[in-house]
């Protein structure tokens, strides 16, 4: 009688990855005058729809700088997204860059133009206003449900206006025309343990599940201190046997582990 061969443990397939950058574009973000609301959002929205945000950067409003990040950035991620510089005035320079990294001239595009005619009273559509229906030639408009002034869309840029309010409500009716990969779920298990209790065997448990990311981020709160560790991966089963390994950890060690679960 010959002898099975004994059982490989599971291994989970390697997951669809599509990645994106956010570009924040303004002085004001560099310079602490405005608080940047968008990152944030765009990096859940994103991970909605099985898109991971690697990076993002915040830029000034300097052309080349403009020109050369966006041009760095669409050759190494499958979608960028930008915010701000798409206004009215002198130092909304976003669309010329965008054109220029592409390339392209920068046209008045006609169903734009109809669209702020449709907003703005008789008369009211003057030359500053009218600069947000310039995109660069041959991009696909994004539309706006608040302020009807357009992002626009060319290759794998899209680009978004710094109002939050606005960015959001375009962002929204976008998302799910994007493609993504597999979404990334999240478990959390928090203890009150220091980092230093959990330093060293927790190395050990990464080294076991390379394919799951296990985060540390200690609290403080009313006097007490702990732990929350947050697992992140795409295969369900292979997360939720990495979060059972966390949380014998913790129990080993004399904690009591409350655990959560989430998407992000």
């Amino acid at each position: 009688m010959t002898q099975s061969a004994p059982e490989t443990p599971r291994t989970a397939a390697p997951p669809r990855i599509v990645t994106a950058c956010v570009l924040i574009i303004g002085n004001e973000i560099l310079s602490g005058r405005t608080a940047d609301e968008n990152l944030a959002f765009l990096a859940r929205g994103l991970n909605e729809v099985g898109i991971r945000l690697r990076e993002a950067r915040v830029i000034p409003d300097l052309a080349e700088v403009i020109i050369d990040t966006v041009d760095e950035v669409r050759r190494r991620f499958d979608y960028v997204f930008t915010t701000g510089g798409i206004g009215p005035t002198h130092d909304d320079i976003t669309a010329q860059c965008i054109a220029d990294a592409f390339g392209v001239p920068l046209v008045l595009h006609p169903d734009a133009k109809r669209l702020l005619e449709t907003h703005y009273l008789p008369g009211q559509l003057n030359a500053a206003r009218l600069r947000m229906a310039m995109v660069p030639q041959g991009a696909a408009l994004l539309p706006n449900p608040i302020s009807r002034a357009p992002g626009f869309q060319i290759g794998n840029v899209y680009v978004l206006p710094g109002v939050p309010n606005i960015m959001r409500g375009i962002f929204e009716q976008l998302k799910y025309r994007l493609a993504g990969g597999d979404k990334v779920l999240s478990r959390s298990v928090s203890c009150a343990l220091g980092e230093g209790t959990l330093a060293a065997d927790l190395a050990a448990l990464q080294e076991r599940w390379p394919d799951i990311e296990i985060g540390s981020y200690p609290y403080f709160r009313r006097g007490d201190f702990g732990v929350t560790l947050v697992l992140r991966g795409t295969d369900r089963e292979r997360l939720a046997a990495a979060t059972e390994a966390v949380t014998a950890l913790i129990r080993a060690l004399g904690g009591e582990p409350q655990e959560g679960l989430g998407e992000g």
